[in-house]
This record gives structure tokens, sequence and C-alpha cells, in this order.
């Protein structure tokens, strides 16, 4: 027994038909809104939106205001002996003219690190020509694309997620009516062993034995039980609800009736919308940006303006201090040891990688979607053979009963029949969500829509 209820209870993560299902929709679209993951991915597109706003604000003038001012006590001295050399001459000069015009100078003794002085401008800087900044501005924008394509990544895994958990949660109900089934089948076969015993048909072992077997199909309730609720806390983790929020079932999904395009078109389509994809190729533009800048770089010259406007002198007076400065700068690296041309080999080597991958990611794609199709044939197939095996058992059930209360057969053969047929339902309810589970696979990899 316990072996049935491993088959039915493992299943891997697969992906089903959300839009033949209202319930499972309703879910689907709440774990997208909900979902703690994909609100941190939206957090992380709205943070790569203001990278974009920060690299467009570089093509404007900034503006800073910089006032500072100067306290200062020893150190080096400015020591020049002016007044040493001009007095003399000064004071023959008045002698000879009768006149006060040459003033006594006195020698330089000025502290190099200015005290008690200001300086309070408005400085301004605008690139006229600027590569880093115009190529920096397109990377950004791919990286939002790429950051987005990440997101839709996600939600296809969010959606896969709880798809996959809510075919679980469908199929633990559809076995716990298989066991309710098979509980009243045993527990009419207590009361027939009672009556058998209570006719002197039977010694009361009979009674025990089946007991025993309704006991152990009782800790497989349990189990099953168990496994059902883990189920449910999980899909509700996914659309970040109350763990002990009940799940609405809906049992006509089993009964989908699904279509399925040749191998050859779900190629195609799995390569055109794998948001995979469309996340290596937008990584590969920023590859080739890179590339841009940095061959900008070697050939081509930084031009800026820039000024200062304000006041300078000692003592916060404002008086005769204004001064203004006026530039315009160029920039232009035209040796580094060759390290432009690595930067630029080391970008085309990037974007190389990047080239690999995307084949390799082509090709996996390709070869997840064969496999899937090929797993959902042998789905088919298997519901077939499972539904055959169900009704030979049932068949074989119904004459080993009838044998057992005309006294012609023994117990062993009637609780080996009882076993098989719960095995037989069980593997039919497994082989019919295993067709979904196998379509939902096929889906996901060929980004269904």
């Amino acid at each position: 027994m316990k072996k049935i209820i491993t088959l039915f209870t493992i299943l891997a993560p697969f992906w089903a038909f959300s839009q033949t299902s209202p319930i499972l929709e309703s879910y689907i679209q709440e774990g997208l809104k909900q979902n703690l993951g994909l609100k941190q991915e939206r957090l992380e597109i709205t943070k790569s939106a203001e990278s974009i706003a920060q690299a467009k604000a570089n093509f404007m003038p900034k503006v800073t205001f910089n006032p500072n001012y100067t306290l200062a006590a020893g150190g080096r001295r400015l020591e020049f002996p002016i007044g040493d050399l001009l007095n003399p001459v000064y004071s023959t000069l008045n002698q000879l003219t009768k006149t006060n015009n040459f003033p006594q100078v006195e020698n330089v003794n000025q502290l190099l690190a200015p005290n008690n002085f200001h300086d309070t401008k408005l400085s301004f800087q605008y690139p006229i020509f600027n590569t880093d900044i115009r190529y920096n501005l397109l990377i950004q924008r791919d990286l939002l694309s790429a950051q987005e394509a990440k997101k839709r990544v996600l939600e296809n895994e969010i959606r896969y997620s709880i798809t996959t958990a809510y075919l679980q949660y469908l199929q633990t109900l559809e076995a716990q009516k298989i066991f309710d089934t098979s509980r009243n089948l045993l527990t009419d076969f207590v009361k027939l062993n009672e009556k058998l015993v209570s006719n002197n048909v039977a010694t009361k072992d009979v009674v025990y034995s089946a007991e025993y077997e309704v006991s152990k199909l009782d800790q497989q309730i349990a189990i099953l039980d168990k496994n059902r609720q883990t189920v449910k806390v999980f899909l509700n983790f996914l659309m970040n609800r109350e763990f002990s929020e009940e799940i609405a079932a809906d049992t006509n999904l089993v009964n989908t009736k699904l279509l399925t395009e040749n191998l050859t078109q779900l190629k195609e389509d799995a390569l055109a919308n794998r948001q995979e994809i469309n996340q290596l190729r937008t990584n590969i533009k920023v590859s080739e940006s890179a590339i841009k800048l940095q061959e900008m770089n070697t050939f081509r010259p930084q031009v800026f303006l820039g000024g200062n406007v304000g006041f300078q002198g000692y003592g916060y007076t404002f008086k005769n201090q204004a001064y203004m400065l006026g530039q315009i700068g160029l920039s232009w690296d035209l040796y580094h040891g060759y390290e432009k041309k690595s930067k630029i080999q080391q970008a085309k080597i990037q974007k190389n990688i990047l080239d690999t991958k995307l084949e390799e990611i082509k090709q996996q794609i390709q070869l997840q979607v064969s496999q899937a199709y090929f797993d959902l044939e042998a789905a088919k197939k298997s519901l077939i053979t499972a539904q055959d095996g169900t009704k030979k058992a049932e068949k074989y059930f119904k004459i080993v009963e009838s044998r057992y209360r005309n006294g012609q057969a023994i117990m062993i053969e009637y609780l080996r029949a009882s076993n098989e047929i719960i095995t037989a339902r069980l593997q039919e309810s497994v082989a019919k969500y295993d067709i979904l589970v196998k379509q939902a696979t096929l889906d996901k990899v060929g980004a269904v829509k």
C-alpha cells in the first residue's frame, strides 16, 4: 500500500492549462499580483528605471554651490625681502623729487596656507561631447529591458508552480474518493466475515484480518490527508495568502480535452517566445554598446564647458571680492600601454561568450520541447493502458467477491483483488493527471500562452 501512495503523491512540478479552469486562472492571477518574489522583481525594474533617469541627467549642465572658509596657523611661509631691496631706492627718489610719491614697502612674510580666507562660488559644467554619457544611457535602457524579460521568466515560473500545486491538490481529492470507496468495501467485507463467523462458516481470525486491512487503509488515508494539507499550504504560500485558507476544487479540469501542435511548430514557437532568449539578446546589445563605448573613447576626445562665479578674498566682506572664471576643456587619453585596445578586445570577447550561450540556450530549448512532446505522447498511451487495467481489475474483483461469498475463494484472494483494484484506480488517476502534467510541461518549455 505504501507503494501505491508513493506512486500517487510524488509528482514533479508541472504547468497545466489554466484557461480551461476559471478557478485556477483566478489563483494564477492572484499569485502574479501578490507573490513576494515578483514584487521584488517589480522593484528591481523601478530601480533600473531610476538608473535611466540618472543617465539622462548627465546630459544636463551641473551647477554646484561650493562655499569654503579657511583658517590657518603655522606651516610654510613665503619670505621675500622686497622692502630691503626697494626701500633705499624709493628713499633716494623721494629726496631727488622732493616728494613722497614712493612709499616704503614691507618685506613679504606670508603664510602659504591662507588664514581667514573664503571662496564662495557657483560652479557649473556642461558636457559638449562625451561618448561615455551617450552609451551609458543606451546600456541602462538595455539593462531595463533585460530586467523586464527576467520578470516575465519569473512570472512563467510562478504560473507553472501554482498550476502544479493545484493539480496535486485536485489529485489528492480524487485519491481520497478512491480510498473512501475502498474503505466502504473493506467495511462491508468485515461485516460479511462477522456474518460468516456467526453462522459458524468461518473462524474469528477472518474478522481480525479484515479489520487489520481497514486499519492499514486508514493509515494511508492519514498520510494522504497530510500530503493534501502540505500542498494547500504551498499553494497559499505562492499566492502570499494565509496558509489556512481553503482551496476551491475544479474537478472538471481532469476531463479537459487537449490539442497538441506538431513538434516542428512547437520548436519554432519556443524559439520565438521564450523570455530567456530575449534576455540574452538584450545582454548582447549591452555588450555591443560596451564595444562602441570603448572604440569611441579611443578615437574621440571629451569636450566640456565650465566656469565659476563668486567671491574670493580675506574675511567675509564680499567687497571688491567678486570674480568670474570661464573654461573650455578637452580630455583625450592618447596612450596608456594599449589599455584601450585591451578593453575593446575584452568587450568583444564578452559578446562572443553571450553569442555562444545564446546558441546553447536555443539548442537546450529545442531539446526540452522534444522531450516534453514525446513524454506527452507516452502519457496518452499510458492512460489507455491504465483504463484497461482498471476495467480488468474491477471484473476480476467481482468474480473473486462472488466466489468468496459462496465459500469458493480464500481471504487472501479477496484481499489481493481488493488491493489490485485500488492500485488500478490510483494508477488511472495518476495517468489522467499525468497527461495534464506532460501537456503543461510542453506548454512551459514551448512558452505557450
